[in-house]
């Protein structure tokens, strides 16, 4: 192996020791080349790097057969959820302090964000702090805690005390499923009091779903569909019957 490709998958390991799952074209940003020259870098070493659903991920998170949930997801419904996102950004304005929840929706939020808006952001997920950290007028502020890797996300006592301590103009929330009667719920225990905690803390609250979670419903509730001042889909505002 040649030194600079011994370089680069020694830098392409220790970015996912950091982050656990990369996107391609994040991958060829890090290491300064082209997305084909990464690919040609992960095809030749199987035993430490594999390909799941445009992104990279550790091997052994495939041999395991415990494959990355947020890889398995990042690519499923994109467009709708950009369509999403589309009609979401009207509510970000310069200066706002704006929590961005985890999943897999609100990287496109982020990447709508005009490059010239100051606003303070509020997250507790790698993959959407991984975006914002490319926009250079934003003050990231990362919420800390216990690290779940199955949605990229941190929790604990530390996150939601650090929540009590801001202002929040809008919080974006995602969640699994969405149900008329049953409310908002997501799959994963821990982000539920984060998210009940954002959107105590916040002037207004909008849900973004794509119409898939739409009559689903997921092992943990986190809010009824009344305290959300919008609900968006890809068709807009979606109205739930009282």
């Amino acid at each position: 192996m040649n030194s600079r490709k011994g370089h680069r998958i020694a830098a392409l390991s220790d970015a996912l020791s950091q982050h656990r799952i990369l996107h391609i074209k994040s991958a060829a940003q890090i290491l300064r080349v082209s997305e084909m020259t990464v690919r040609r870098d992960v095809s030749a070493n199987p035993d430490q790097f594999a390909f799941f659903g445009g992104h990279i991920v550790p091997s052994a998170d495939l041999e395991n057969d415990n494959p990355y949930e947020l890889a398995k997801a990042a690519d499923s419904h994109a467009v709708a959820k950009k369509q999403v996102c589309s009609h979401a950004i009207e509510y970000i304005h310069d200066d706002d302090t704006i929590f961005f929840d985890c999943g897999t929706t609100l990287p496109y939020l982020v990447d709508l964000l005009p490059d010239h808006f100051h606003i303070t952001a509020i997250c507790y997920a790698l993959n959407v702090a991984e975006r914002l950290t490319r926009k250079p007028n934003v003050r990231l502020v990362m919420l800390g805690g216990l690290y779940h890797p199955a949605s990229a996300s941190f929790s604990g006592s530390t996150a939601l005390e650090t929540l009590d301590s801001l202002g929040i103009n809008v919080a974006f929330l995602s969640a699994a499923g969405v149900d008329s009667r049953r409310g908002a719920t997501c799959a994963h225990f821990h982000e539920a009091e984060i998210k009940r905690k954002a959107m105590s803390r916040a002037q207004k609250n909008i849900l973004l779903v794509d119409s898939s979670k739409i009559g689903k419903l997921k092992p943990v509730f986190f809010s009824d569909l009344q305290s959300f001042d919008a609900v968006i889909t890809e068709d807009g505002i979606r109205e739930f019957g009282g």
